[in-house]
């Protein structure tokens, strides 16, 4: 990185670092000055590389895979712990939570230094500079959405009438803003990356913004917001530009241990390397802990990792149903001396599995580049808006696809009729395993109306009394279906109202 990064000093969004039990402080790499910065192409290009950084910290890629992970039903929590990430899992959120405050931070300072970069591009620039100035305006649009899924209630709840998060735009100051509705921002999102797939021209590498990127997300979006057609739309986009394929076979099972730049089937990641810290405040510390480079013999706990949070028993019996699923590959049984272990803190009956989506990128234990946004998403995408249309084999015709990579039977429209199953229920059921561990499953669920149900062990149990209940259901209209903003930005901008 140049020496004359851009380094932005807002009050309202100050970035505060704290230490945890399973954290270490990690600071920014981004630096703006305004008054030497963003004066030539060159000092542009090295501000927009500093605003990707910012999505390395791990103050807000792991605090965001918290936040969306956690609520789900396809991971266990082994034992408690005194990381907030505790609360994310039990839904026992509390206006001071940790990572609800990470993550508000830097998605913010994601969107103020992208609004920098922004402003100083001129609407009449051409070449590198447009290409530019639709990276920025995709990582604002991409930071907007993903801030009001967090914040703000499912769009599909009052048609995006509930209070979202405040936007911020270029040439504006920051102030004291109230929050936009969920539908002003999820409208500020879109139309951010419309433009942005306007501007990029250029087909670059999965670990920056290009077109394709932009529509891809654009599609999850429309999928979030119930607007079905506008959802296949631009998965089509994205699948006819050829870009990218799905992986098969061993290159699909090896999938998550892929440098992005490596993967076909990758649309956007976040690229960390094998000179960057990747200790026991990576994702995967949660996840693993074994001998680095082998999948099939994972080590004893603690010895690379916390490896806290397992598989959970729901989530392997269903992909246990197909034993010749691929997909077993990205969970791997805890050993003892080749004895499958169990967790005595929660359940003597239940054997434990390692997640490894977020391990042994290039060999090396906590290493992996998590995945935003892949093309069996866009297949999958199509399908669930297909089934909300009424078009019942066509949203079955694209879950096969995925089945069939996955090395399972395909099904047919008797079929899960005599199963008393719906295309919807079919295809949420393929997005459980194909998607599980990458922050969906609760959005699924909760934008179709459908309760978060755990019936198995972990420490969720600790809600109920007695604490033999092993089952949490979470409905959809529940308050603690998203998080509560900042209190500290409560105490600090009196127009910022609070989630109930």
């Amino acid at each position: 990185m140049k020496t004359n990064q851009i380094k932005i000093y807002i009050v309202a969004l100050a970035l505060i670092f704290s230490v945890s039990s399973c954290k270490k402080e990690v600071k920014p790499s981004t630096a703006i000055d305004d008054e030497s910065a963003l004066t030539n192409p060159g000092d542009i290009e090295t501000a927009t590389i500093g605003t990707y950084a910012v999505l390395r910290n791990a103050t807000y890629v792991r605090s965001a895979h918290f936040l969306t992970e956690y609520q789900g039903d396809n991971i266990a929590q082994g034992q408690p712990s005194s990381d907030d990430l505790s609360r994310c899992y039990r839904y026992t959120h509390i206006p001071t939570g940790t990572h609800g405050a990470n993550f508000w931070q830097q998605a913010f300072y994601v969107i103020v230094a992208a609004n920098k970069i922004i402003a100083a591009i001129p609407e009449n620039a051409t070449g590198d500079l447009k290409q530019l100035k639709g990276e920025n305006l995709y990582l604002r649009g991409m930071m907007e959405f993903n801030l009001v899924r967090v914040f703000g209630r499912p769009y599909t709840q009052g048609n995006g009438a509930n209070p979202g998060v405040p936007i911020l735009k270029e040439g504006v100051a920051a102030g004291t803003p109230a929050r936009n509705t969920v539908k002003e921002v999820y409208d500020a999102a879109i139309a951010d990356l419309l433009k942005a797939a306007d501007l990029m021209t250029v087909a670059k590498q999965d670990i920056f913004a290009s077109k394709e990127v932009a529509y891809a997300l654009l599609s999850r979006i429309y999928l979030n917001m119930g607007d079905n057609a506008n959802a296949v739309k631009y998965a089509d986009l994205v699948i006819a530009s050829g870009r990218y394929k799905l992986l098969q076979g061993g290159e699909y099972q090896s999938y998550f241990t892929k440098t992005p730049e490596a993967n076909s089937e990758t649309i956007f990641a976040i690229r960390y390397t094998k000179t960057e810290d990747q200790d026991f405040g990576a994702i995967g510390s949660m996840y693993y802990s074994g001998t680095p480079g082998s999948l099939a013999t994972p080590g004893p706990q603690g010895s690379t990792g916390y490896a806290e949070i397992y598989a959970s028993q729901q989530y392997v019996t269903e992909l246990d149903k197909n034993p010749a699923d691929l997909r077993h590959s990205f969970i791997a049984p805890y050993k003892v001396n080749g004895v499958q272990q169990v967790n005595t803190k929660i359940s003597p009956n239940v054997p434990m599995y390692y997640v490894t989506k977020y391990s042994l990128q290039e060999g090396i234990a906590n290493l992996s580049s998590p995945v935003y946004l892949r093309l069996a998403e866009m297949y999958l995408n199509k399908a669930e808006a297909n089934a909300k249309l009424g078009n019942a084999q066509l949203a079955l015709d694209d879950v096969n696809l995925i089945r069939t990579r996955a090395g399972i039977p395909t099904l047919t429209l008797a079929g899960i009729a005599a199963a008393n199953k719906t295309a919807l229920d079919v295809v949420l059921e393929e997005r459980r395993l194909e998607f599980a561990f990458e922050g969906q499953r609760a959005y699924d669920l909760f934008r179709n109306n459908r309760p978060m149900i755990r019936n198995y062990p972990g420490t969720h149990a600790l809600n109920n009394t007695p604490n033999t209940n092993i089952t949490q259901t979470i409905l959809p209209t529940d308050a603690r279906v998203i998080f509560y903003v900042p209190q500290y930005e409560i105490d600090n901008n009196k127009n910022l109202t609070q989630n109930p």
